[in-house]
């Protein structure tokens, strides 16, 4: 009776790498307003907050992103009586030493604008982190599909007023201009331009103008955003001076501007105002999917025997009329075998397959991991 093992050469097998995306939307109902922000869990040590799809107390409530917030060393807002100061600037430090890494002094980077950390140009000192869970962009974020609509109607109101005037942030270049200088991988520059009618960038006339304003860094699944998307031109900011800066829902809700609800509220009060001023955000998540394809052989003389002892009554083949019939077997499923003969994986067939010496077969074998 023939083998029921076959040696698998270099030939009969090949790798590939599959991408597989998935629209994630994200609107400002979820993240603030629908749930009565009972989906919004904060922590006894204060330094990010959580947000969940549902009520997080409920067993269907999924985690999808955190918020928080900080600031280097070296901003003017640092050096001012704040709230939790000696936090902001730790997660500040925290962020940067994951994301930027360190120079050759061992001193921690900094966030930059452009990305081109030895050219020098702009440091990011004050900003926003929003970290998204696993579960949301899976192995990556695809590149050029991150969209983030941010309304800044000056005045703010929680009757909707406050996305009458919207800014959208993508990563426009994202798909051919990202940046791999990170210690967690690779990310691409944020860019800001209206999405509303309204005048409200300088020097942009509706939407053409783009300037830099954050990092979306791919594989860690991280978005960071400057405050330079909440002041006008006057206060440093990106906004028109006619525009005027984007009064934010401060603690008591009496209208702080963006430096003054960092450096004077807690880390969840900064984290509640840039809740309340997101209209839409989305992406496109990346699973990453690794396979070995393996061409299983069967010639017309192989595997025409079946090793079921049940195939053989009284050591006469039970399929076989007379002597001189072609023997008859049916393939039902494929082993792959390590080289000690170890069963590894089993593949099932959809219906078996009739093999005799006149017919011979390739079948194609995928092992996803």
């Amino acid at each position: 009776m023939a083998s029921s093992f076959k040696q698998i050469t270099p030939n009969d097998r090949v790798s590939t790498r599959t991408l597989l995306h998935e629209a994630i939307p994200l609107t400002g109902t979820i993240v603030s307003g629908t749930y009565s922000d009972e989906n919004i869990k904060n922590y006894s040590h204060g330094m990010f907050q959580s947000v969940y799809d549902y009520p997080y107390l409920s067993s269907s409530a999924n985690h999808i992103f955190d918020i928080t917030a900080g600031y280097s060393s070296d901003s003017p807002l640092s050096g001012a009586a704040s709230a939790q100061n000696a936090k902001k600037i730790n997660i500040y430090n925290q962020m940067s030493q994951m994301l930027v890494g360190y120079d050759i002094t061992g001193s921690v980077l900094k966030f930059d604008e452009d990305g081109n950390i030895l050219a020098g140009g702009k440091k990011l000192d004050d900003v926003i982190f929003i970290n998204f869970s696993r579960l949301l962009y899976k192995d990556e974020i695809k590149k050029g599909t991150f969209s983030l609509e941010l309304g800044v109607t000056p005045t703010f109101s929680y009757t909707g007023g406050a996305f009458d005037d919207r800014l959208l942030i993508t990563d426009y270049s994202g798909s051919d201009g990202y940046l791999v200088n990170s210690p967690l991988g690779e990310y691409g520059v944020l860019f800001v331009t209206a999405s509303t009618h309204n005048n409200i960038l300088e020097g942009d006339p509706v939407t053409t103008v783009r300037p830099a304003c954050g990092l979306i860094y791919y594989q860690a699944g991280v978005a960071v955003l400057t405050s330079s998307l909440f002041t006008d031109v006057a206060d440093g900011g990106l906004l028109k001076n006619a525009f005027g800066s984007v009064q934010m829902s401060g603690p008591s809700d009496n209208g702080e501007i963006i430096s003054a609800v960092l450096s004077g509220s807690l880390i969840t009060g900064s984290a509640d105002n840039l809740r309340n001023r997101i209209y839409n955000l989305q992406f496109n998540n990346t699973v990453e999917l690794n396979s070995t394809i393996y061409f299983c052989r069967v010639n017309h003389n192989e595997f025409n025997y079946s090793g079921n002892p049940t195939y053989l009554s009284s050591s006469q083949i039970r399929v076989k009329e007379v002597s001189s019939d072609e023997p008859v077997s049916y393939i039902t499923t494929v082993g792959l075998y390590s080289e000690n003969n170890e069963l590894l994986a089993v593949g099932k067939l959809s219906e078996p397959l009739k093999k005799t010496p006149s017919n011979e077969f390739t079948i194609r074998t995928r092992l996803d991991y």
